[in-house]
């Protein structure tokens, strides 16, 4: 009996190992402004600073990672813009036909305003 529940372990859950686990650490001495500059290109790479370095140091070159957004997130985006569109063509007809307060012109302007950075949020987001 006793053996049978040493046999038996409880998953206890957690991030699963990795097959190649990078447990070495290597430090590099560098001035303020070489540091900069290699943050800056793997920014612009779209890499962490240490993949940037191994990459760099295994291949010799960097193949800059180009994150693209979910479809889901472009056709959201893509129909909070139309809306904004929409809210200032109506803003405007309105405006020529009859007028409007200037209490009802402001909330128009604010929520176009706000769809609009609503879409950049999201694009900026996931960027």
């Amino acid at each position: 009996m006793m053996e049978e529940q040493n046999v038996i372990t409880k998953n206890k859950g957690g991030r699963p190992k990795k097959a190649i686990k990078r447990d070495q650490l290597m430090a590099i001495k560098c001035t303020q402004y070489e540091r900069k500059v290699i943050e800056a290109k793997a920014k612009s790479a779209n890499l962490s600073v240490s993949e940037y370095l191994r990459e760099i140091g295994l291949t010799g070159k960097i193949d800059k990672r180009n994150k693209a957004l979910p479809k889901e997130v472009l056709s959201l985006t893509a129909a909070l813009n139309h809306m904004s569109a929409n809210l200032n063509q109506i803003a405007k007809k309105r405006n020529g036909i009859e007028e409007l307060s200037p209490l009802e012109r402001a909330e128009l302007k604010v929520q176009s305003g706000q769809l609009n950075e609503i879409a950049v949020q999201i694009k900026s987001y996931l960027q």
